[in-house]
């Protein structure tokens, strides 16, 4: 049995589940996600859980066990409490600034680069750090892997716009190529 699959999703106050053959919808206060799911795997809704079964042991069965109830919870997540990822601006007079629902990020381009939120997706920005969120966690991580993909973190002087909290691993440059060389 999978260990994650066989884990009951709890549903909290106010949460509400419509299963209809393998489309499941569900509706909170951040909102309705609405997703289809493989065929071969039962939902069934149980009082205030949600258990996922499959119908026999093979491989692919095995894999989309967890990965139906790891989905479901992160829906059941999304609706309740929303997902966030926050992204930080590093370098001299690179900003960003909020006009509306668009966020113009300014990274040492000719032109401003204007980022135009998914559906589902709010952006605020404080100072230097670009917040991500909403209620489905797929989209969210899409987002925010689009504005980090404007300027991605330099190699050697670590510029550019990164998750908060990634590690740049910075390169040495030339510098340490010249010493002890003679012509």
């Amino acid at each position: 049995m999978s260990r994650i699959g066989r884990l009951p999703v709890a549903l909290p106050q106010g949460v509400k589940v419509s299963i209809k053959g393998n489309d499941v919808t569900v509706t909170g206060p951040k909102g309705e996600l609405q997703r289809q799911f493989h065929p071969d795997m039962s939902i069934t809704q149980n009082e205030n859980t949600l258990v996922v079964s499959r119908p026999s042991d093979s491989k692919l069965h095995r894999s989309l066990h967890g990965l139906t109830r790891t989905l479901l919870a992160n829906m059941v997540e999304g609706v309740t409490k929303g997902f966030q990822r926050e992204l930080e601006i590093v370098g001299v007079g690179y900003r960003a600034t909020k006009a509306g629902n668009n966020v113009t990020v300014n990274v040492g381009y000719s032109n401003p680069v204007e980022v135009i939120p998914l559906p589902g997706i709010s952006l605020d920005v404080e100072g230097t750090h670009i917040k991500v969120s909403g209620a489905n966690k797929e989209t969210v991580g899409q987002m925010s892997a689009q504005i980090r993909k404007i300027r991605p973190p330099d190699a050697y002087k670590g510029k550019g716009i990164r998750y908060a909290g990634e590690v740049v691993h910075l390169k040495p440059g030339k510098a340490g190529k010249a010493i002890g060389q003679t012509k």
